[in-house]
């Protein structure tokens, strides 16, 4: 039996996206961002969703561009403080001793230490109560070279990818594989 919870902001799995933006001056800024996805594969495009008081939220529209970032495990509590902590308040990655460079791409930082990254372009914004619907085209996937698997795809297990789960309030890491995807599902295909 399913027990209703009412209206909440709840979902499974929730990423950790650690979005870069520079501000006016070029000062590099982070935020931990737990409500993002692929939201489109024609353009390839990711969505974040961000309150308009967040310094993060100016510095994209200065800019029209951002990063996503994506830590590995081992950056817990980096990434923990990025969504602490305002930009409005200082440097937070000079506190973390993390380090960035510009996005060749796109005028935001890439965290070097962070395996993976997502440059992008601000393509759409939509309003959606508190948050503002943050689409950007994904203009280049940059990945560690010791992350990547044997055909020179990104390996989830190499990354080790961080999820934040909202109904408790705590990150997990990720599990390991259970099946191949588009795969597993043909025995309910219909058969001619």
């Amino acid at each position: 039996m399913k027990k209703n919870l009412g209206s909440k902001d709840i979902v499974f799995p929730t990423p950790v996206f650690i979005v870069g933006t520079y501000n006016a001056e070029g000062v590099p800024n982070a935020m931990n961002v737990a409500w993002g996805g692929i939201c489109g594969s024609n353009p390839p495009s990711v969505a974040i969703a961000i309150r308009k008081s967040r310094c993060t939220y100016d510095n994209i529209n200065e800019k029209m561009a951002f990063t996503v970032n994506i830590p590995s495990e081992q950056y817990v509590a980096e990434s923990d403080y990025f969504g602490m902590d305002s930009g409005k308040n200082g440097n937070k990655l000079e506190r973390t001793g993390l380090t960035t460079v510009k996005s060749s791409m796109v005028d935001a930082p890439i965290i070097q230490e962070f395996p993976f990254a997502l440059e992008c372009k601000v393509i759409n914004q939509i309003e959606n109560g508190q948050h503002i619907i943050v689409i950007g085209e994904i203009l280049n996937v940059v990945v560690d070279e010791d992350c990547l698997g044997v055909e020179g795809e990104p390996d989830i297990e190499k990354i080790a990818p961080m999820l934040y789960n909202p109904a408790k309030v705590n990150y997990y890491g990720i599990g390991s594989k259970i099946e191949e995807a588009f795969s597993v599902g043909k025995k309910f295909m219909k058969k001619e």
